[in-house]
């Protein structure tokens, strides 16, 4: 009753204190106090007036606890609040019973609330200033006695010894090394994720990109040639249930699935894109449709539509293998044939020069031929065209042309075409003198290893007959053994040069189907250390060192060589002939063909019989003189391209051939005059 009558008689405590709590307080601010001051002064002392659990309590003994408490309590108050307030406290005390937790909880603060705030909102700032002040200096007390409690509870006072403040300052500097590490580590980590992105970024095709650009929907069509991809899936799913209906007796729906195939194949033909289809694809799309919806009905099994649709991909995979099979074929054919149009020029030039008088098939400047003082070229060919591109090219970016003299060897074939072609187009200032090797009466098969072998019966065998292939798939692995330039002199000349020209001391060696872009003199001032070839080295990737092209699983092979020796390129090197006769390369090439006699060590080729005979004999050159790739790699950085030197069409795709790549030919057609009659008349044209 106390405790109702000091909280709904409300006009009487505003009276005495005009806030319509009690002790001349309002009672939010009572609630204030509590929840701010009192709380956690019961919860930090332990003895709090809440711990009471009625629970616990009985008659006899409750009212005694209760005093207990209470007198515990007010006792520590009494250190913590100033005698005004603790007057008021105990004055109050009857009334309102003891001090718990439930007083709040039990108070209609929202009516008193209401009363206060509303009613008197005039008087609520001048009411409140006095207990807020009164609360801070509560809080500020509670805090100190909070300190003191502590000290007073620790029975050791504590004092920093030297030790502790060495461990506390070492574990302040771990903190502080471990959390730079983080740091850093959250930093590279960061670094990683923004190199990663932006090489994927290089990776992504920008045309890719733009497909999917929303600035260039305009100029995508997102149902490009739907009709064709749709007709081709009817097509594919019309031969997997047309199987079945067979395999099930369904002989009705199997010919009508086989009428509206050939409907939809004739309807499609040929055509790529929706704008070639015939006029009436719609209405076949729309008739296929319906007898595939009919068959779905009666013959769908997953299972067997699975197993039909796999057979149909294995088939196909073997279709493709063997269209590659008969692509590769098909290339190399064409790499080893000569174009009409070079025959012709060939065969018109012969006759020309066999119609001159002897005096007149004689080249100027004879006495140039044996001077060691001059920049000499070893070109070994039976292409007439190709011959004049590389000398044409050389002399018109020669810095000093008539200092240079070439050497070509062709075979009887060619010998008259490729006179009567420098005779009439002679190469400026140069030098030029045309021999056949057929002439080089010391060449034979009692000297050289490669002859003999060509006369004995098991490599007439091998590359004449080869199994006789009836197919174009079956051929096509042999064939690429059976190239005649591998049975060609001019193509093991190379290792013949000290005996070709005796009075030479260097000699710069290049094939026909290279394009000189910068003068090359450079190179006969370039110092081999001692070595006879200097080659730029391919190694660049793994796969063209020494274990590409020998037979490491031959113990001679093994014995001699390291598999991982880088290799190098023929194509133009420059040979120093006095080393070469010091070291016997001949003598050493000469060893090594005779071992290979049935094809154990090598198979095909002089690259491999080179990467022996001047295995560390060969030094490397600046890459810049010699790129390579342009006969079968269609990515060579264009830049290294015009910084070359000299550029080679390796590969299968000579610049001469249909199968050139285009993009690579203008450097090879540019040294060509197509208005030259003889080109003309043989329909050679860029």
């Amino acid at each position: 009753m106390a405790l109702k009558r000091g909280l709904t008689s409300s006009g009487s405590q505003r009276n005495r204190g005009g806030g319509g709590g009690f002790c001349g307080f309002p009672l939010p601010v009572i609630a204030l106090i509590f929840f701010a001051v009192l709380a956690p002064l019961i919860f930090l002392t332990g003895r709090g007036l809440h711990s009471i659990n009625p629970d616990q309590k009985d008659i006899s003994t409750g009212k005694q606890t209760v005093d207990w408490r209470e007198r515990n309590a007010m006792q520590h108050l009494k250190s913590l609040f100033s005698k005004e307030v603790m007057d008021t406290i105990t004055a109050n005390t009857g009334d309102l019973g003891p001090w718990s937790l439930d007083l709040a909880r039990k108070n209609p603060l929202s009516s008193s609330w209401k009363v206060f705030g509303v009613e008197n909102a005039d008087q609520q700032n001048a009411t409140l200033d006095k207990p807020k002040q009164m609360v801070l200096d509560l809080e500020k007390e509670v805090s100190q006695s909070k300190e003191n409690a502590n000290l007073a509870n620790d029975h050791t006072p504590f004092v920093d010894t030297p030790e502790k403040l060495v461990r506390r300052q070492l574990r302040e500097k771990r903190r502080e090394k471990r959390a730079t590490q983080l740091v850093q580590q959250d930093d590279e980590a960061i670094v990683k994720l923004e190199n990663a992105a932006i090489e994927r970024s290089k990776a992504v095709d920008s045309a890719v990109l733009g497909k999917y650009s929303i600035w260039r929907r305009e100029n995508d069509n997102e149902n490009s040639d739907q009709q064709v991809h749709i007709m081709r899936d009817q097509m594919i799913m019309a031969r997997v249930y047309s199987s079945i209906a067979k395999m099930k007796d369904k002989l009705d729906l199997y010919q009508e699935l086989l009428t509206q195939l050939k409907e939809s194949q004739r309807a499609l033909g040929d055509a790529t894109t929706d704008a070639d289809l015939h006029h009436s694809a719609g209405e076949k799309i729309k008739s296929m449709g319906q007898v595939l919806t009919k068959a779905r009905g009666e013959l769908y099994d997953c299972k067997l539509v699975t197993k039909k649709l796999r057979a149909m991909l294995q088939s196909a995979d073997e279709q493709v293998r063997g269209l590659k099979k008969q692509s590769t074929f098909l290339s190399q054919l064409a790499a080893k044939t000569i174009p009409n149009g070079i025959h012709c020029l060939a065969m018109r030039l012969t006759i020309g020069y066999y119609l001159l008088s002897p005096e007149k098939r004689k080249f100027p400047k004879s006495d140039n031929l044996e001077n060691p003082n001059l920049y000499h070229y070893a070109i070994f060919s039976d292409n007439v065209l190709a011959a004049s591109v590389v000398v044409n090219s050389t002399v018109m970016n020669a810095k000093e042309p008539e200092k240079h003299v070439f050497h070509l060897v062709t075979d009887k074939l060619n010998f008259g075409a490729m006179n009567m072609w420098f005779l009439l187009n002679p190469p400026g200032k140069a030098t030029i003198h045309v021999e056949s090797v057929d002439d080089f009466k010391w060449l034979n098969s009692s000297y050289c290893p490669v002859l003999r072998q060509l006369e004995s019966a098991a490599m007439k065998e091998y590359y004449f007959t080869a199994g006789h292939p009836t197919t174009l798939a079956a051929g096509s692995s042999n064939l690429k053994y059976r190239n005649p330039k591998y049975l060609s002199m001019l193509n093991h000349l190379r290792f013949y040069l000290p005996e070709v020209y005796p009075k030479l001391d260097k000699i710069l060696f290049l094939d026909d189907d290279i394009v000189v872009q910068k003068d090359l003199t450079g190179l006969w001032s370039v110092d081999l250390h001692g070595k006879v070839n200097g080659a730029v080295e391919t190694c660049g990737q793994s796969f063209h060192r020494f274990d590409k092209y020998l037979n490491f699983s031959n113990p001679h092979i093994a014995r001699s060589f390291d598999p991982n020796a880088c290799g190098w390129a023929y194509g133009m090197n420059i040979f120093d002939l006095k080393e070469w006769k010091k070291k016997d390369i001949t003598g050493i090439y000469h060893k090594w063909q005779s071992m290979n006699e049935d094809r154990v060590l090598w198979k095909l080729g002089t690259l491999p019989p080179g990467l022996i005979t001047f295995y560390r004999l060969t030094h490397p050159l600046n890459k810049s003189w010699h790129v390579l790739g342009l006969g079968y790699n269609p990515s060579v950085d264009r830049a290294e391209i015009d910084n070359a030197a000299v550029v080679h069409y390796n590969g299968n795709m000579k610049p001469w051939l249909e199968i050139a790549m285009t993009k690579y030919r203008p450097y090879w057609t540019k040294y060509i005059k197509y208005d030259h009659p003889y080109l003309r008349n043989c329909k050679l044209s860029e």
